[in-house]
């Protein structure tokens, strides 16, 4: 008897949330990396990242995706095959390799109705570009509606042998890489058009929701005296995080594919589409550390291991973290970050000083909840939007903003110009808004919240905060790459409500730019348009 009251107590005392630690239920992506020439296999399967099972868009059967890894000067091909068959959710669908400027090879970039017709059931294409000189933190994710939202989503790093910042780190492969991303129990297309809140953050492709199972959490493995570079990966569809380490401060070296001035922090607001490569000296006690994601959403927090992955030393053993979070001291500010040997802001300095003045005044309007820039939302998005792509439209002719659609949308660029885009937050709620613009990266010469101009050593990048209604952020880049290129905001269901523009960099160039043009790509819109009218799921009395 006593020893099956012994044997009773030691159950009882056993830390439950610990054994849920190591288990393996849904498997991590961090197996063998997928060279620059590989295949996306998108389709469906039935996932739990975060203990709840739901279908899922997934790509070669995993989320997040495969990571996909390169050399400096790598040439690119990856086919993206179309095996989608839940008609719960979309089933085609377009991958953009977010942060490649594709130059040159604006056909590639994987954006749905901008650079191509999306990929159809049971068909493919190949995407064959060179990102150049471009090195750094990358991702991919599906650019058709809202479908990354469902699971469309990896890493993709480029390495560089001669990165001038090596000597501050001794690790830095695919255990370092680690991917944020918000995660939803209903499919994408039910959330279009209403107001949602993600139910959990995963962090590496696992997480856990309030009044969930104790499900498994990501574990980043150290070994005590090393340096990591750790490469944050944004994925989410809405949420900003908070990012920190218990216990340990973070160097900034790298934002959006840019090396930036080393920036000691121990807390990073990273929003949706970011990325930062952040430094990690292991130098704490042998142990398990809380890494910490902290979602905007209302309420959020840590109990029962929400938000959350953990930092584990070796030697420690596989038990949850019993580390505190104490409040930040020194959080990122972007106004802080400066581009590693930035030649400066190009063109003249000062505030409408540059060759191409465009402001975006953005607002939200009732009753439908759309986004609006300058009076226009972008098209039918939330329905898919089934206007001819505007790379198509170029290529057949069409040169001026007149001409292009969607009408209103299409911002005609000329070529070698200093633009200067101020994007100025009217009504535009649901913020702080990430702008991504394709083709370029970008120096911010006026952060949101900050009044100051920086025209001398800004950070450069590709995403970037417009902020909350009242605020507004200035940014310049150079028209030297032609072709129509998406400026937008990511959060996806902005995104779908019509949040975007087009900027057509020099489309009387664009041909010759690109060509030559594969066969493949002429063969997406036809195919695309012989299908049978589709209907958006759930909403049985909408044709697209």
């Amino acid at each position: 008897m006593f020893i099956l009251c012994l044997l009773v107590s030691l159950i009882s005392s056993i830390d439950v949330t610990a054994i849920a630690v190591s288990r393996s239920e849904y498997p991590l992506s961090q197996g063998a990396a997928h060279g620059p020439s590989t295949r996306l296999t998108i389709g469906n399967t039935v996932i739990g990242p975060d203990g709840f099972v739901r279908p899922a868009t997934v790509v070669n059967g995993m989320f997040p995706g495969p990571l996909i890894t390169a050399q400096k000067g790598d040439l690119f091909n990856i086919e993206v095959v179309n095996q989608l068959s839940d008609e719960s959710m979309f089933l085609q669908t377009s991958v953009h390799w977010h942060g490649i400027s594709q130059n040159r090879s604006n056909y590639a970039d994987g954006t749905a109705f901008v650079t191509q017709c999306p990929i159809t059931q049971n068909h493919s294409f190949l995407h064959t570009f060179t990102a150049q000189n471009q090195t750094g933190t990358f991702w991919y994710h599906s650019h058709f509606s809202s479908q990354y939202c469902d699971g469309l989503r990896g890493a993709l790093i480029i390495y560089d042998p001669d990165d001038p910042l090596a000597h501050m780190y001794d690790v830095d492969d695919e255990t370092t890489v680690i991917s944020l991303a918000d995660w939803y129990h209903v499919v994408s297309p039910k959330l279009l058009g209403v107001p949602s809140i993600a139910d959990s953050m995963l962090i590496n492709g696992l997480g856990r929701f309030v009044g969930g199972p104790p499900s498994a959490l990501a574990v980043i493995n150290v070994t005590p005296g090393k340096r990591y570079r750790l490469r944050l990966i944004q994925m989410s569809c809405q949420s900003d995080v908070k990012f920190s380490i218990d216990g340990h401060s973070l160097t900034v070296i790298e934002a959006d594919g840019q090396p930036t001035e080393p920036l000691v922090v121990d807390q990073l607001q990273i929003l949706a589409g970011q990325r930062y490569s952040v430094v990690l000296v292991a130098d704490q006690s042998v142990g398990n550390y809380w890494i910490r994601g902290l979602p905007n959403t209302p309420g959020a927090n840590y109990i029962g291991g929400v938000n959350s992955a953990i930092l584990r030393y070796q030697g420690a053993p596989a038990v949850n973290p019993i580390t505190i979070a104490l409040p930040s001291t020194n959080p990122l500010q972007e106004t802080n970050l400066h581009a590693l040997g930035s030649p400066g802001v190009p063109g003249t300095p000062g505030y409408g000083n540059a060759d191409i003045q465009l402001d975006l005044e953005v607002s939200v309007k009732a009753p439908d909840f759309q986004f609006y820039i300058n009076g226009t939302t972008f098209g039918n998005t939330t329905l898919g939007n089934r206007t001819v792509p505007v790379l198509l439209q170029i290529l057949s002719g069409a040169r001026q903003a007149t001409e292009l659609l969607p009408a209103g949308s299409v911002y005609v660029l000329e070529p070698n110009k200093v633009v200067e885009v101020t994007i100025a937050m009217q009504s535009a709620i649901g913020g702080p808004h990430p702008i991504h613009l394709h083709g370029h990266a970008f120096d911010v010469v006026q952060s949101a919240g900050s009044s100051a101009f920086n025209y001398v050593n800004p950070v450069r990048r590709d995403v970037v905060s417009a902020g909350h209604p009242g605020q507004r952020t200035v940014i310049r880049f150079v028209t030297d790459n032609s072709g129509p290129w998406f400026l937008h905001c990511h959060i996806d269901w902005h995104l779908a409500a019509g949040f975007g523009v087009v900027f057509a960099e020099s489309p009387a160039d664009t041909p010759a730019y690109v060509d030559p043009v594969p066969a493949e790509w002429d063969r997406l819109c036809p195919i695309y348009d012989n299908q049978p009218n589709f209907t958006l799921p759930h909403m049985p009395n909408i044709q697209i």
